[in-house]
Formats: C-alpha cells, structure tokens, sequence
C-alpha cells in the first residue's frame, strides 16, 4: 500500500540526486581532477507497483585515493594478521597471569618475541612501499631508478627492433637466389 506522501518523498530524493550530479560535472575548478570523485554510481530498485518511480537502494562513490600495489597490499595484511596474533597472545599472556596459571610466563616470553615479529611486519610494509615507488616510477625526482630503468628498458626495445628489422632485410635481400657465385 503506498501512499501519497511515499510518492512525493520518492519524487524529492530523485530530484536532489539529478541535481547534486548535475552539479558535479559543471568543472568550476573547485579541486583537481585527482582529488574530485566523478558523478554517482546509482543503484535502483523497482519501486512498488503503480507509482511509476524507482528507489535508491544505495549511492556508491569511487574511492578517492588508489588502490596499494599489490607487494605492499600483501605486507600490509601480513602486517595486520601478525600484530593481532601478538595481541591474542598479549591478551593471553595477561589473563593467564592475573589467574596464576603456570601458562603465564611461557606467554609472556613469546608476546614478546611476537612484538620484535610485528615491529619487523610493521617495517616490512613501509619498505615494501617505499621499493615499490621507486621500482614502478612514482617518485618524480631527476635521480630516481625508475627513471633509469625506464630509459634502460626503451634503448633495449629500440636495439631490439633495430636488430629485428636487420633481419628482415638480409632475408629480403637474398630472397630467391639460389646461389651468388
């Protein structure tokens, strides 16, 4: 059963969205690109028969900031599941000391074994970002290795292609001779 104040209500939020998306591609220079999400991503529902509207179930926004590379996304969630092992074992180690349990100790000498691992874990996702940026060129500086390599890997595909089109034409040039004495 709907109503008429269901229809209005429908009517008004639908108005609104056009409107905010109407208003985001204006380009007034309001933030760059990089930083300013592009227009909505709307998911509709059928409405309930006989208003002629559909619902928003939800209104999804593009992430603003890029996703981790992948090396670094891996460190990150070693990271994560390692410094939560250490605070169970933490956790442990407290409970089990506060009831006297003979347990204590033995998990208070390994909580801390377990706190060097995560501060390496830790570490390891910092220098794994820090590879990454200047492996795949992120960093913009004159001295970056990315640069090199970059300019390395171009003078390897141009002798390459130089070598590919030598070739071609020795091949070309004694094509269908059967001899040259």
């Amino acid at each position: 059963m709907n109503t008429k104040s269901d229809t209005e209500t429908a009517t008004k939020a639908g108005k609104k969205a056009q409107a905010r998306t109407a208003g985001r591609g204006s380009g007034d220079g309001d933030g760059d690109a990089a930083t300013r999400a592009p227009a909505e991503v709307e998911v509709e529902l059928p409405a309930p028969r006989g208003t002629g509207l559909s619902r928003r179930l939800w209104v999804e926004e593009p992430a603003i900031r890029r996703r981790m590379p992948d090396p670094v996304r891996t460190a990150a969630v070693r990271a994560v599941i390692i410094a939560s092992l250490t605070l169970m074992q933490a956790m442990v180690a407290f409970f089990s000391t506060l009831a006297g349990s003979w347990l204590a100790f033995p998990m208070v000498l390994s909580s801390v074994a377990s706190t060097v691992v995560a501060t390496w874990g830790v570490l390891d996702v910092w220098v794994t970002r820090q590879v990454w940026n200047q492996r795949n060129g992120v960093v913009s500086v004159p001295s970056s290795t990315a640069r090199q390599l970059r300019r390395e890997r171009r003078r390897a595909r141009r002798t390459a292609r130089a070598a590919e089109r030598d070739g071609a034409r020795i091949r070309r040039r004694g094509a269908g001779r059967l001899s040259e004495a």
